[in-house]
């Protein structure tokens, strides 16, 4: 599988400067909205199949939140997924690849407020090399990560070989 340039590294150092911890009080996640590809969906709530990999949403319109995992906000890295496409056409995720850093991501919470991040990058994976610590293991501050599947649809099989991921901090 093909690597994108802005592959991140699954070690990265420490940021440098001032680093926002996530101090705000604990809300589960409700909606995701990304304006710049049009992304406006409600959130349900995920959690990992029996083999030990995150269940993806539902419906192919629906963004998940990984529900044992961060909550937006919060220090570490909160984890939201959704599908690329369905047999029906586009799904949610469809133009997550589009993202560049930069953009704005915003994650609404039950509280009634909003987090906003800001992508710092972007990476496409084949599906056993995904770098597990640098998409889920801890982080300086509160950070979030939006994945999809991507790369070449394997018809035997019926999934994607790769991952899109795009990483993003407080903004």
């Amino acid at each position: 599988c093909r690597r994108r340039s802005r592959r991140p590294r699954p070690n990265r150092p420490a940021p440098v400067g001032v680093v926002q911890t996530g101090t705000l009080a604990p809300s589960q996640p409700v909606n995701l909205t990304i304006a710049s590809i049009g992304v406006a969906t409600d959130l349900e709530r995920l959690g990992v199949r029996a083999d030990g990999t995150l269940a993806p949403p539902d419906e192919y319109g629906r963004a998940g939140w990984y529900a044992d995992g961060v909550e937006p906000g919060r220090p570490g890295p909160a984890v939201i997924v959704g599908h690329v496409d369905s047999r029906a056409g586009p799904a949610v995720f469809y133009r997550l690849g589009e993202l560049a850093p930069g953009a704005m991501v915003e994650v609404g919470r039950a509280a009634g407020s909003t987090v906003r991040f800001r992508v710092t990058e972007v990476g496409e994976y084949a599906k056993a090399d995904l770098p597990t610590a640098a998409v889920y293991g801890p982080s300086a501050g509160a950070e979030l990560r939006l994945i999809t599947c991507s790369g070449v649809f394997d018809e035997a099989s019926g999934h994607y070989r790769s991952n899109l991921v795009v990483y993003a901090t407080l903004a």
